[in-house]
């Protein structure tokens, strides 16, 4: 599954990890990005956002709506 390109809630992404912990894909936006603050709250730089989005529904025993809602780009 790692370079799939989907949307995940209409932003375009890719898949950089998938964790066996849960189980769940790490996905890492390929728009802009946003801009991350360091401890105090004050910008620091421009980094591509990341989100984890679980496969299995908490009782393990269907797929998660979040992961269900992927948009794969063909």
């Amino acid at each position: 599954m790692i370079g799939i390109e989907l949307n995940h809630q209409g932003i375009p992404c890719k898949v950089v990890e998938v964790l066996e912990d849960g189980p769940s894909i790490v996905l890492m936006c390929t728009d802009e990005g946003y801009i991350q603050s360091d401890q105090y709250g004050n910008p620091l730089r421009r980094v591509p956002q990341t989100f984890n989005v679980p496969v299995l529904s908490r009782d393990k025993q269907s797929i998660h709506p979040a992961f269900l809602a992927l948009d794969l780009l063909i």
